[in-house]
């Protein structure tokens, strides 16, 4: 059996204070960076995945978004079909593929929190995606042997917070799709890759709609914010999770966002500070199965201002407002989307 690396961090390995790269700068790197970096470099290297990624073509679409579009004909033909579901509650099923499936190869390593007392916990799979959409792309597994489905947990909520604080990567993001919205694989996973370029989402203006939960609107997409500076970990999880348990109760699909950011306010004015995390919340429109005649799916980083493209003729060709057009087929309108607001600040 081959031998399983496991990662240890602390309250100790986290970075609070980041500031955002200018192109062609070095990367700072933490001992996160360094494992995740090596490791999933010495996979591609040795042909593990479908394709090898390589410097992808990438361009700032003119206008007030800007959105970053990136050319990935590759991940477009050959990533994992979605296993075919009709609720965003559906059970495990444990016929189907899951990460407990994957050829031993694929697991970049083991992440375990060690408390300050010395107690550790179940260990999260750090594991190839196959199908990378960028520099690290990575599949985050909480408790993989204990099966849980698609559906968000406080623990893994936790550990993509977590995971982005243990980065001196402003660009390295986590998300999470829930099925009916783009999730490949009924198995608990978030996906984690690195981005090298600032998204806006990143300072965007937003509506503080519960003061005493930390809870903001963000105004395009529609959607929810979060903020932690570390501080408040505990009570920023169980907020989101207030959250997605609404949604999945309601059988509403959702993607989630985690990144470095600023502290959420109305003016939106960029900061080269990035001390402090943003946790976005997408309600949406379900869509079950690949739509693969479109020019990218709607799903976790799309939503964030990340566009991967599946042909080159949309990649130089799509402007924003054709994005912006697409991206709103999919997240709720203000008025459906202020009717939800209401009853989870009720809830609150």
């Amino acid at each position: 059996m081959a031998h399983r690396h496991t990662f240890t961090y602390g309250p100790e390995d986290f970075v609070f204070e980041v500031c955002p790269a200018s192109g062609g700068t070095s990367r700072a790197a933490s001992r996160f960076d360094r494992t995740l970096r090596s490791t999933w470099a010495d996979k591609m290297s040795r042909g593990l995945f479908r394709y090898r990624l390589g410097d992808l073509e990438t361009k700032v679409l003119p206008g007030e978004l800007g959105y970053v579009a990136q050319l990935n004909i590759k991940r477009g033909t050959e990533r994992r079909k979605p296993q075919d579901v009709a609720s965003i509650r559906q059970s495990f099923d444990p016929r189907l593929f899951n990460f407990n499936k994957i050829h031993p190869e694929e697991l970049l390593f083991d992440v375990r929190k060690v408390e300050p007392d010395g107690t550790a916990e179940v260990a999260c799979a750090a594991i190839l995606n196959v199908s990378p959409l960028e520099f690290g792309h990575c599949l985050l597994v909480p408790e993989p042997m204990r099966c849980h489905p698609q559906i968000l947990t406080p623990r893994a909520v936790r550990v993509g917070i977590e995971s982005v604080f243990l980065s001196a990567d402003p660009g390295y993001r986590v998300g999470f799709n829930s099925l009916g919205a783009f999730a490949s694989v009924n198995h608990l996973h978030l996906h984690g890759y690195y981005l090298d370029h600032a998204l806006r989402i990143e300072w965007a203006p937003a509506e503080l709609i519960a003061p005493d939960k930390g809870l903001y609107r963000l105004r395009f997409p529609n959607g929810f914010v979060f903020y932690t500076d570390g501080r408040d970990l505990h009570a920023t999880v169980a907020n989101i999770c207030k959250v997605t348990d609404v949604l999945v109760e309601r059988n509403i699909a959702h993607n989630v966002f985690i990144t470095r950011g600023c502290p959420p306010d109305s003016d939106g004015v960029p900061s080269a500070q990035r001390h402090g995390v943003r946790v976005l919340v997408w309600p949406r429109v379900a869509s079950f199965g690949a739509k693969e005649e479109s020019a990218f799916n709607v799903a976790l980083c799309e939503l964030a201002g990340h566009l991967p493209f599946k042909n080159r003729q949309d990649f130089e060709s799509f402007t924003e407002g054709e994005v912006k057009a697409m991206v709103q087929k999919f997240v709720l309108n203000d008025e459906e989307f202020v009717e939800l607001q209401k009853q989870i600040v009720e809830i609150f």
